[in-house]
């Protein structure tokens, strides 16, 4: 397996990502319109699929897959010269989640084994079908139904789901992954602007991904209202059907419990301790100083996948906005695939 071939293969799959997102409907060809038929037939099949979020996806992926972006991450690694066969769990909850790792496994000149989600299984083939053209046949992979035959394995799941997984993969090497959320921390002086691009970070992809924030600390005199204002470039988020019916379920469990919350039509604030919160809803806790906020987010790390603050609150944060925006080097649950599989 050639990696300069490979890497030329995913800059030129980049150049074709973005050029079917740059044209219009009326000026697609017939690949082109191949592609649209794939992102409905998944949003048919997961209606939380939307086109606009997989495109979304797929956008990043396009400013990812750059000739520089991708030589600076594999500077820092070694690459194996024995190919070994990797299993793959991939996870579903957000377009493309998996990626990262089938591409990890590739560029470590290693086999996927790849089982997917049945909520994303038509746009990581397609994909991988178009970089193995472009590369000229230089990538190997296995789409199954079950794994077998593999040397170490990479399951992404729910918190019951990894205790089986962990139990199950007990005797090989591996990475298992959990349930993890992210949270913001407002220092209270935010802009609206700041505070929109907040509103990105809780509401991409529905809210479903574990870079998605579910829980927001603020000062002790912050206006909740501003929060509201700021959310309402989002509120035609409602209208989707399966939101629509978390918003009115939970809005309903709240109502009967006489819980005290905070409504705008189309997400609620509660005023929970709880890290994770129910979709349609959003934890936040009013702080006092800022040490106890690093202390929560200390005590709750493994829970943790980023914190999106300001640079000069000193909390190792994501800028607001740029939440789902990781970069190759920024890894799942912070455990670095590539020096796992580098001991493959």
């Amino acid at each position: 397996m050639n990696t300069e071939n490979q890497v030329l293969g995913l800059i030129k799959l980049s150049d074709y990502i973005k050029a079917f997102l740059a044209k219009k409907p009326e000026d697609h060809n017939e690949d082109d319109a191949d592609i649209e038929l794939l992102l409905k037939r998944s949003e048919i099949e997961n209606p939380w699929f939307t086109v606009d979020n997989q495109k979304f996806a797929l956008t990043q992926w396009a400013d990812l897959l750059t000739e520089e972006k991708i030589k600076n991450w594999l500077g820092n690694y070694s690459i194996s010269k024995t190919s070994k066969r990797v299993g793959l769990i991939l996870a579903g909850n957000i377009p493309l989640v998996g990626l990262h790792d089938v591409i990890s496994v590739v560029l470590s000149h290693h086999i996927p084994v790849i089982k997917l989600s049945s909520k994303d299984k038509y746009l990581i083939p397609f994909l991988l079908k178009k970089w193995n053209e472009f590369s000229g046949g230089n990538i190997s992979f296995e789409f199954v139904e079950k794994l077998e035959n593999f040397d170490a394995v990479i399951a992404t799941g729910s918190n019951n789901t990894a205790r089986y997984l962990e139990y199950y993969f007990k005797n090989h090497l591996s990475i298992i992954r959990k349930n993890r959320t992210s949270v913001a921390v407002l220092k209270g002086d935010e802009t609206n602007e700041e505070l929109q691009l907040l509103a990105k970070d809780i509401f991409q992809y529905f809210g479903l991904g574990c870079r998605n924030v579910t829980r927001i600390f603020i000062p002790q005199d912050f206006v909740i209202d501003r929060l509201f204002e700021n959310f309402l470039g989002f509120q035609d988020i409602i209208n989707h059907n399966k939101y629509a019916n978390n918003y009115d379920y939970n809005r309903a469990v709240y109502l009967l419990n006489q819980d005290k919350f905070w409504d705008n039509n189309f997400v609620m604030l509660k005023e929970d301790d709880k890290l994770f919160s129910p979709l349609s809803v959003i934890n936040f806790s009013r702080y006092e100083s800022l040490d106890d906020v690093k202390h929560f987010i200390a005590e709750n790390e493994e829970n943790i996948q980023c914190v999106v603050a300001k640079e000069e609150l000193g909390l190792s944060a994501v800028p607001f906005g740029e939440a789902q925006n990781p970069d190759l080097d920024t890894y799942a649950d912070n455990v670095d695939t590539m020096k796992f599989l580098e001991l493959v």
